[in-house]
């Protein structure tokens, strides 16, 4: 696999962190899960189903776990060892704490030379906000991400899903397996911060540029796009559609597919602009045309000019989609002790080295004494930690 002889130290917990080593495992990286004696909180956190959390599963698949107390001098000593035969380690910590445990920049060059550093924060190390607690919904405020998200008569507009989270996972990831590849090739680790601000900021894409272009920002527009029309969801007889012709070429392909060819020459909508300042006559037209037959019939006929459309599915038709199973979307995965367990399958396609789950997430410290012997402690030494209650 991709990530093969790569082992990946976690340090993480919740969500940004998991998410990131979990893209790494299903890589085919190692990744040995260092737990607090309470375990990462999420275990307790979303449906819990045969004893298992699914939320907890997802994310922490193709993972052994050590369970460790860091304030112990035995558990830091432990995590020295473990650092020492790593090539990667990532934190979500806030800024400081690895430091305060004793294992700042200068001790972890001292124990690997060519490890990866990745923390992943609220804010970034430097500048004023670096020491406050973050979440994603905060991150979602602070970026200018709401601001942009809902209607424009509503207020600002969370994300449904934490995206903050989950793009600062995605980019820690990518940010790893760059950082891994320099390493390989001239044995030089480095440090790599993602934070959950930065990346939704990176996120406001054509927002921003406009903004830097012209000093201005679009006021929220909901389903609408703020710069192309007409864009967004219709009703139709039997529910919505969602329509998404991009610019002149595919208005040109929806006016034909719904009999009004003379739109494409009417000074009101020949061209993008004019589309979008008689945005209201446009949907107008559009709407009424849609409304007369069903969604099944609009897919199937504006798919077939080349139209770019689809159905608005619940999260249980997005299962139940041919096209999401045909992708293997939704994978069971056999839990021993837990049953089997559904979770989401890999957007990553690899031909000849396929993402695989390898490992069903661990319970919590499953895989303490076997990481311990690989380390050298032997059975004696391995007792005397859990009489101490170091491990």
């Amino acid at each position: 696999m991709p990530l093969s002889g790569v082992r990946v130290l976690d340090l993480t917990r919740v969500l940004s962190g998991p998410f990131c080593t979990a893209l790494l495992g299903d890589l085919g990286a190692e990744v040995i899960k260092v737990e607090a004696p309470e375990g990462d909180s999420i275990r307790g956190q979303g449906a819990i189903k045969d004893g298992l959390s699914g939320y907890f599963a997802q994310f922490n698949r193709n993972k052994r776990s050590i369970r460790i107390d860091l304030r112990t001098e035995a558990g830091r000593e432990i995590l020295a060892k473990l650092v020492g035969c790593s090539d990667v380690l990532v934190e979500n910590f806030r800024p400081g704490v690895l430091d305060r445990l004793g294992f700042g920049a200068e001790r972890l060059q001292e124990l690997r030379p060519s490890l990866v550093v990745c923390a992943i924060n609220g804010f970034g190390s430097t500048g004023p906000y670096r020491d406050r607690p973050a979440f994603d919904f905060i991150a979602q405020a602070l970026s200018g991400f709401m601001a942009v998200n809902g209607r424009a008569d509503d207020p600002p507009l969370r994300s449904g899903l934490p995206i903050g989270d989950l793009i600062a996972g995605l980019y820690a990831a990518l940010s790893v397996t760059a950082s891994v590849l320099r390493a390989r090739t001239t044995g030089l680790g480095q440090r790599a911060e993602v934070s959950l601000t930065n990346g939704l900021v990176s996120m406001l894409s054509y927002i921003a540029t406009n903004y830097f272009a012209g000093g201005t920002v679009p006021p929220r527009s909901g389903n609408n796009h703020p710069i192309a029309a007409p864009y967004g969801l219709f009703p139709t007889r039997d529910g919505e559609i969602a329509l998404a012709p991009p610019d002149d070429i595919f208005f040109g392909r929806l006016v034909d597919a719904l009999g009004m060819p003379e739109l494409k020459t009417d000074p009101l909508y020949a061209t993008q602009p004019v589309r979008v300042a008689n945005r209201a006559r446009i949907d107008a037209l559009v709407g009424g045309k849609l409304a007369a037959n069903t969604t099944a019939h609009w897919v199937a006929a504006l798919n077939a000019a080349g139209v770019p459309c689809g159905p608005v599915n619940s999260v249980e038709q997005v299962f139940e989609d041919p096209q999401i199973l045909a992708q293997d979307m939704v994978l069971d995965i056999p839990h021993p002790g837990h049953g089997t367990v559904r979770m989401l399958g890999f957007p990553m396609k690899l031909s000849e080295t396929p993402c695989l789950v390898r490992r069903p997430a661990p319970d919590l410290g499953q895989h303490t004494d076997e990481i311990l012997a690989e380390l050298g402690y032997t059975e004696a030494m391995r007792n005397a930690l859990h009489a101490g209650g170091t491990v």
